[in-house]
């Protein structure tokens, strides 16, 4: 039997299931990983808003991470929501010591459009940008990180998500010191169904990276999981609606 990628999520949680922590572990477990986490934050939320956010002790988000990798091990970190400078940085210290790829989605602003991080927090992101393996910003994220010159100009890798972008298709572009840019683009899907699209993609990359296959495959596999959970949203909310991650399975394999 294949041993599952261990991946770490740092990431908070989401108390209607559609995003964060409950979103990391359905795509890692779909995706045929062994998920562990490190809560940062507690929301009270659902499709359309963030009503409650309480932030956890970067003591104690690094005790939960530092159990799964003393004790489980880890082959890839994905981190999420962080909630504060402190814990940003206190993530940073701890990663530096990681031998394992990091995927770091720097979640300010959810789907409904409740902003998840302040501007210390923002600017606490770059030390962890430096540290991934890869950054996936999406298109408002990427303009509060400055833009994708200035990520460029900073050595950063990064993936530019284009799905809040204007246009008929979505185009995500891999950004890599030393490299040519790298796109994808396909047809969007029409749904008003999106919440957690961002962490999705983010666990999917970093289940890929912790099997071990290259990162431009982690990211074509990730974005055809995120394009069959669209297509099986089940239509829960009056909002943003969550996406079909176990509907999955129907009409997709991970190959």
């Amino acid at each position: 039997m294949t041993t599952p990628p261990r991946v770490l999520v740092i990431a908070g949680s989401d108390s209607s299931g559609g995003a964060g922590i409950q979103a990391d572990i359905k795509t890692i477990t779909m995706l045929g990983g062994y998920a562990m986490t490190a809560i940062t934050a507690i929301t009270a939320q659902n499709t359309t808003g963030v009503q409650a956010v309480e932030v956890l002790s970067p003591d104690l988000v690094v005790a939960q991470a530092r159990s799964c990798i003393d004790d489980i091990g880890v082959d890839a970190v994905k981190i999420g929501m962080l909630g504060s400078p402190a814990i940003a940085h206190a993530l940073a210290d701890l990663l530096e010591d990681v031998d394992a790829p990091v995927v770091f989605d720097p979640v300010m602003v959810a789907t409904s459009g409740s902003v998840l991080a302040d501007a210390d927090t923002i600017a606490a992101f770059e030390r962890l940008m430096h540290l991934a393996t890869l950054t996936t910003p999406n298109y408002p994220e990427l303009a509060k990180l400055g833009g994708a010159e200035n990520l460029i100009a900073k050595g950063v890798t990064f993936l530019a998500k284009g799905g809040d972008a204007p246009g008929e298709f979505v185009k995500d572009r891999l950004h890599r010191p030393g490299n040519e840019p790298m796109e994808w683009s396909a047809s969007r899907i029409d749904t008003r169904h999106t919440h957690g699209t961002g962490c999705t993609m983010a666990s999917a990359i970093a289940t890929g990276l912790g099997s071990g296959i290259s990162l431009e495959a982690a990211i074509e596999r990730a974005r055809d999981f995120v394009r069959a959970a669209l297509l099986a949203a089940p239509g829960f909310g009056a909002g943003h609606g969550p996406l079909g991650h176990q509907a999955v399975r129907k009409n997709w394999s991970p190959g």
